[in-house]
């Protein structure tokens, strides 16, 4: 976490260390963290998204989110994002091959930022929104969407703190584009995606269609809390997502 890293001939502007961090986002003072942490549906973690109808995913009430639905686009049918496939009613391009196996994710690794995690399964909780890893140091994979590796945006969400220190995707914010994350499937393969672009966006009006929307090619989302933290509401005012897509399997 010390200096800055070289990326394609230019260097980064120097992050600061942990401790730096960890009282930018929280508050932190004399090692307590000051803020109120919200605990919905018995979990207590940053989620990751918002909805804009029954069939995406919205932001878990908790440190980091507090996303307000989007009003964009179109819904598709549940089943049809559970299954990871593409159908004729217009989540997918209709044309588009069906998977080609029955692998699921069970590991990420982001060597640009030293993270190797198992991967939870993530679902939607009781009002629609995706549940956060239950594990502060572990991320999930949103199980009721898109295989990683199959057509269409997969997601896999995690926290950037716990109420003491650093979690999983602390370091998410300094991928940059040409940036790698590996996939490891139940069948034993890896499939590997390139960071081509990263977004911060205001809870209040996070980007529902870009994230969960239809996409003609495999394609990964990774998704944390980001922005000032506010202490009045225990939440995160932003959420970070890169995008990535799929070079090699």
């Amino acid at each position: 976490m010390s200096g800055g890293r070289t990326v394609r001939g230019r260097r980064a502007a120097r992050r600061p260390g942990l401790g730096e961090r960890l009282r930018a986002r929280r508050g932190l003072v004399a090692g307590t963290v000051v803020a109120v942490v919200l605990v919905v549906g018995g979990v207590t973690g940053v989620a990751v998204a918002a909805t804009n109808g029954p069939d995406r995913p919205s932001a878990a009430g908790s440190p980091g989110t507090s996303s307000t639905p989007s009003a964009s686009s179109s819904a598709s049918s549940s089943a049809s994002a559970a299954a990871g496939r593409n159908s004729a009613g217009g989540f997918q391009d209709p044309a588009v091959p069906a998977a080609r196996s029955d692998a699921t994710p069970v590991r990420v690794t982001i060597p640009a930022i030293g993270v190797s995690s198992s991967l939870e399964d993530l679902h939607r909780g009781s009002a629609g929104e995706l549940d956060p890893p239950k594990d502060w140091n572990s991320a999930g994979w949103f199980s009721d969407g898109i295989v990683p590796g199959e057509v269409g945006p997969a997601v896999i969400a995690g926290h950037v703190d716990s109420p003491t220190t650093a979690a999983v995707f602390f370091r998410l914010d300094e991928l940059v584009p040409g940036d790698q994350i590996h996939v490891a499937m139940s069948d034993g393969t890896t499939r590997t995606f390139t960071v081509d672009r990263s977004e911060r966006a205001a809870k209040s009006a996070f980007p529902t269609s870009d994230v969960y929307g239809p996409a003609p090619t495999p394609e990964l989302r990774l998704i944390t809390c980001d922005g000032t933290f506010d202490t009045a509401t225990g939440h995160y005012t932003d959420n970070l997502i890169v995008f990535a897509e799929l070079s090699s399997d």
